[in-house]
C-alpha cells in the first residue's frame, strides 16, 4: 500500500492572509477532492491531507473511501524557539484542539502523542523552517522521535545525508546524546528509527512524487502498523531548486488567476496559456479550433518591436510573446499541452531563462549604451529596470539559496554524527572571467593555473562566457552568451552578456565551495549574485586600472570618478580582495575600499618555458634584429601603454646607437599610430606571436622596455626576467614591483620621455652591466614560479572553511568570522 503522508490543501491559506502564508508556508489553491483526485490517480492506496495547524482540507475528503485525517502541527523547541514541524496521522477533531493547544513547547506535544498512541513522525527533519535549527536540536529531534520524513520538497543531497544518519545510529551514539542533553527517550530500543516519505506538496504539482510504502498492508490499520514497526520504504523522487521555483511560481499564479478570474483570458492569450500549463495543476486538454486559427494568425503578424523607452511590463510582454511565436514547441504545448518529452520543471526553467535573457540582453544594451556616452543620469534609470526584470527570477534566487543552506547544515549534521565521511572534502572553485580565449597577462595566468590544477588534483573551474570554442576544455565551463556589445574605441574588445539563471544553476550543481571573481564586469556582477544567492564566500582580483581606461577611452573625468564608485562598491562586497602589488592595494585603500580585505595575489612564472636558452640567432636573422642591441616591448599595442614615450625615446637613441632594435610583439588598436611615429626607425612588427616562437623572440633580445603606468602587473615583466632580460619600467602601476631596482632592472618616472631615454643610454652603453643584470633577472624570475605561485593560490581556499553558516540566523559569514593566513595585508608590507 503506498501513501503520499504529506500533501497540502487551499483550506490552510485562508486568501485575507494569503501574504503573511506564502512567506510562512504557502499552501496550494487546490481542491482538496482534485488532491484526492491525483493521489488516486498516482496510485495510492490511501490518501490524507496534512495541513499546517488546521484540519479542514482532511475533512472536506473524509467521506470519500481510503482517506484520513492527518495534520502537519508546527511545534518549538522551548530553549530557542527553533520551529519543528511534526507530522500526526489518524486523528480527530479533539486531538487536533488538543495539540494545538500543546504545540508551543514541542516537549509536551510529543508527550502527548505519545501518551495517546497517535502515530506521527517529525517532517524534514533537517531542515531549519525558521533558521535556528543547530546540531544540538536535531541531536535532541533523535531522542524525542522515532520516525523521520524523507521529504519530496527538499533537495536530495538532505535527503541522503538523512539515509546515510538514520542506519548510522546505535545505542552507544543514542544513550551519548541522551546524557548530553538531559532528555530520556522514553521508548524501547530509541536507537531503532524508520524512514517515510512524503511529497510535501503546497501547489497541487508534485502530489505522490515521494510517498511511502508498506508491502503487504491492505487497510489504515496494517500500513500504521508497519509504519511504526519499520515495514515501511520512502520511496519517489527529491526536488532540485528547479521544483521549489515552480512550485512557487505556481502559488502565486494560481492565487491570481483564482482572484482575478484569469482563466477567462486563456483562450485569447497565447502567453498566458502557456504560463497557465506549466503553473495550473491537473491534465491539460487540446484547445479549440479558435485558438489555433487566433495563434496561427499571431505567427503570421509582425510584432512590435521594443524600443529604449519600452516600460519594463511591456517589455517583458513583447519579448515573451516572440519567444512563443519563434518556438514550434512551445507553439505545440500552448495549443496540445506536449512539450516534446521534457519535464514540466525544466521546461519552466528554459522558458523563463530564455524569455528574461531576452529582455536582459535589450536592458544591457541600453545601460552600455549610456556608459559609453558617458550619460551619467541614464545609467540609473537603466540599473533600476534591469534590477527590477530580475525580481522576476525572485524564486530561484531563493529556492536555490535555501537548498543550499540546507546541504550545508545536513553535511555538518552528518559529520557531527558519523564522523568526517569524506564526501564533503577539498575546496572547490569557480573561478569568473571574461578573459580567458583573448591574449593578455590575466587570461595567460588563468590557463596556467587551470592547467596546474587538473595536474595537481585541485577543483578548479574557469568559467566564462564569450564567442570562444564551445568544444570540451578541461576544467573550463565557457557559456553561451546572451548578447554582446562592441565599443567604438576598442571593436576587437567585446563585452559579453552572461546568462545568470544558467550559471546560477551549473554552480549549484558543481557543489562548489568557493567563488572567485576575475573581473567586476558582467560576469564579475553574476558571480556576485551567485555567491550571494549560495551563501559561498568570494574573493575578487583586481587586475585592471578600469577607471583610468575610462578616463582614456571617454575623455570625460565624471566617467572616471562614476567607475570607481562602482568599482569600490564591488570589491567591498568581496571576503578578500586579492591585489597584484601594493601600489595598487594603495590606491583601492585611498578610494574606500576596506584595508583589512586586501591580499597580494600570487602570481608566477614558467621558468622553463620562459628562458635564456631560447636564445636564438636563427630567429634574429629571420626576423632582421640586427647584431646590435635588441630592445623588446611585447603586450597590447593600446593607447594607455605610452607607447609614445617609448617611440619618442628610441627615436633619440638610435641616433647615438644606429645598430639598436627595437621589435614590438603584440597587437592592438594603437598599431597604426605607433608605426607612424616610428617610422624610419630600425623597428621590427611582429604581431602577435606565441610558443616557441614567443619565448625565443623573448630570449634573443637583450632589454625590455614597458612603459605603461596603467598595468596593475604585467605579467610579460617577469616572463621577460625568465629570459634572461633587464626590465625598464615606470614608477607607477604593479610592474616596478616585480623587479629588484638596480639589480633586474630600472625605475623611471612615469609619463617621461627624457627619464625613459636617459635609462636607455645608461644600459645600452653598458653591456657589462646590461649581461649581469640579465644575470640577476633570471636568478629573480626562478624564485617566482608558476608553481609555487598556485601553491599560495590555493592555499587561501584551503586554510579556511567555505561556508560559516551561524545556526541561529542561517546567515554566512563569509570570511569575516576566520583568521586569514593566505597573503600578508598590504598595511603589513
Amino acid at each position: 500500500m503506498k501513501v503520499d503522508l504529506h500533501v497540502h490543501s487551499k483550506f490552510s491559506a485562508r486568501p485575507s492572509q494569503w501574504v503573511l502564508q506564502k512567506i510562512n508556508c504557502p499552501e496550494s489553491f487546490t481542491e482538496p477532492a482534485l488532491i484526492y483526485d491525483e493521489a488516486r490517480r498516482k496510485g495510492m492506496g490511501l490518501v490524507t491531507i496534512s495541513d499546517h495547524n488546521c484540519i479542514d482540507g482532511s475533512l472536506a475528503i473524509a467521506h470519500l473511501p481510503g482517506t484520513f485525517m492527518s495534520e502537519e502541527v508546527t511545534s518549538y523547541f522551548p530553549e530557542d524557539h527553533c520551529k519543528v514541524h511534526v507530522l500526526v496521522y489518524d486523528i480527530d477533531e479533539n486531538k487536533h484542539r488538543e495539540m494545538q493547544r500543546l504545540r508551543e513547547n514541542i516537549y509536551d506535544l510529543v508527550g502527548y502523542l505519545r501518551q495517546e498512541g497517535i502515530h506521527h513522525a517529525v517532517a524534514h527533519p533537517l531542515f531549519g523552517v525558521n533558521d535556528r535549527m543547530t546540531v544540538e536540536n536535531f541531536e535532541k529531534m533523535l531522542l524525542l522521535f522515532r520516525n523521520f520524513e524523507i521529504n519530496g520538497a527538499r533537495d536530495a543531497w538532505q535527503n541522503e545525508c538523512l539515509r546515510d544518519i538514520i542506519p548510522g545510529l546505535d545505542a552507544a551514539v543514542i544513550w551519548r546524546l541522551a546524557e548530553k542533553h538531559a532528555i530520556d527517550p522514553g521508548y524501547a530500543q530509541p536507537w531503532r528509527k524508520n524512514l517515510i516519505g512524503g511529497s510535501d506538496d503546497h501547489s497541487a504539482l508534485t502530489i505522490a512524487t515521494t510517498y511511502t510504502q508498506v508491502e503487504g498492508a491492505t487497510d489504515l490499520a496494517q500500513f500504521l502498523d508497519g509504519l511504526e514497526n519499520g515495514a515501511a520504504t520512502a520511496r519517489g523522487a527529491s526536488s532540485t531548486p528547479r521544483t521549489m521555483a515552480r512550485n512557487l511560481y505556481s502559488i502565486a499564479y494560481q492565487y491570481y488567476k483564482h482572484r482575478f478570474g484569469i482563466e477567462r483570458f486563456l483562450d485569447k492569450d497565447v502567453t498566458l496559456k502557456v504560463v497557465d500549463r506549466f503553473l495550473e495543476p491537473g491534465v491539460h486538454g487540446s484547445v479549440g479550433l479558435a485558438f489555433r486559427l487566433r495563434t496561427r494568425i499571431l505567427r503570421g503578424l509582425s510584432r512590435r518591436r521594443a524600443t529604449a523607452n519600452t516600460p519594463l511590463r511591456d517589455l517583458i510582454r513583447l519579448e515573451t510573446e516572440s519567444l512563443i511565436r519563434s518556438d514550434p514547441t512551445l507553439m505545440e504545448f500552448a495549443q496540445v499541452g506536449v512539450l516534446n518529452g521534457e519535464n514540466l520543471e525544466n521546461g519552466w526553467f528554459s522558458f523563463v531563462n530564455r524569455a528574461t535573457n531576452q529582455v536582459a540582453t535589450h536592458f544591457a544594451g541600453t545601460l552600455l549604451d549610456h556608459v559609453s556616452g558617458a550619460n551619467v543620469f541614464d545609467i540609473f534609470g537603466s540599473l533600476g529596470s534591469a534590477g527590477a526584470l530580475y525580481t522576476m527570477l525572485a524564486p530561484y534566487f531563493l529556492a536555490y539559496s535555501i537548498f543550499t543552506k540546507d546541504r550545508a547544515f545536513s553535511s555538518q549534521a552528518r559529520e557531527a554524527l558519523l564522523g568526517n565521511t569524506g564526501q564533503d572534502a577539498g575546496a572547490r572553485v569557480a573561478h569568473f572571467t571574461d578573459t580567458f580565449h583573448e591574449i593578455n597577462g590575466v587570461s595567460g595566468t588563468l590557463r596556467q593555473q587551470a592547467k596546474l590544477a587538473l595536474k595537481t588534483g585541485r577543483k578548479l573551474t574557469i568559467v566564462t562566457c564569450d564567442n570562444g570554442p564551445r568544444v570540451f576544455e578541461p576544467g573550463v565551463k565557457n557559456f553561451k552568451p546572451i548578447g554582446v556589445y562592441c565599443l567604438d574605441e576598442y571593436p576587437e574588445q567585446k563585452l559579453f552578456y552572461p546568462p545568470l539563471l544558467e550559471m546560477l544553476d551549473f554552480v549549484y550543481a558543481g557543489n562548489f565551495t568557493h567563488i572567485h571573481s576575475a573581473t567586476p564586469g558582467l560576469i564579475g556582477l553574476a558571480a556576485l549574485s551567485i555567491a550571494k544567492t549560495l551563501r559561498l564566500p568570494i574573493y575578487g582580483t583586481y587586475h585592471t586600472a578600469i577607471p583610468q581606461y575610462a578616463q582614456i577611452l571617454t575623455g570625460d573625468e565624471a566617467m572616471e570618478d562614476l567607475t570607481w564608485k562602482f568599482i569600490i562598491w564591488y570589491y567591498n562586497q568581496m571576503d578578500y580582495v586579492y591585489v597584484p602589488s601594493r601600489e595598487t592595494g594603495r590606491e583601492l585603500e585611498e578610494k574606500g575600499l576596506d584595508p583589512a580585505k586586501l591580499r597580494l595575489f600570487p602570481r608566477g612564472v614558467d621558468v622553463v618555458q620562459f628562458s635564456p636558452d631560447n636564445r636564438s640567432e636563427a630567429v634574429a636573422e629571420a626576423f632582421e634584429l640586427g647584431d646590435g642591441p635588441r630592445l623588446l616591448y611585447a603586450g597590447r599595442v593600446s593607447r594607455e601603454k605610452d607607447l609614445h614615450l617609448l617611440a619618442a625615446a628610441f627615436r633619440r637613441l638610435v641616433t647615438r646607437f644606429p645598430k639598436a632594435v627595437l621589435t614590438i610583439v603584440g597587437d592592438g588598436p594603437y598599431l597604426d599610430a605607433l608605426r607612424g611615429l616610428l617610422d624610419g626607425t630600425p623597428t621590427v612588427f611582429t604581431g602577435y606571436r606565441e610558443g616557441e616562437e614567443l619565448t625565443a623572440l623573448f630570449a634573443t633580445c637583450d632589454l625590455f622596455v614597458f612603459p605603461s603606468a596603467t598595468d596593475t602587473f604585467g605579467n610579460v615583466v617577469l616572463e621577460a626576467q625568465a629570459s634572461g632580460l633587464p626590465i625598464i619600467v615606470s614608477d607607477q602601476g604593479g610592474p616596478m614591483e616585480n623587479i629588484l631596482p638596480g639589480e633586474t632592472g630600472l625605475v623611471v618616472p612615469a609619463g617621461d620621455a627624457e627619464a625613459l631615454y636617459q635609462a636607455l643610454v645608461r644600459l645600452v652603453a653598458d653591456p657589462k652591466r646590461l649581461q649581469a643584470m640579465g644575470r640577476a633577472a633570471r636568478t629573480y624570475a626562478e624564485t617566482r614560479t608558476i608553481e609555487t605561485a598556485f601553491e599560495q593560490f590555493w592555499r587561501m581556499y584551503e586554510s579556511m572553511p567555505p561556508v560559516d553558516t551561524d545556526a541561529a540566523t542561517g546567515r554566512n559569514h563569509g570570511m569575516a568570522a576566520v583568521a586569514a593566513e593566505p597573503m600578508p595585508l598590504l598595511s603589513a608590507g
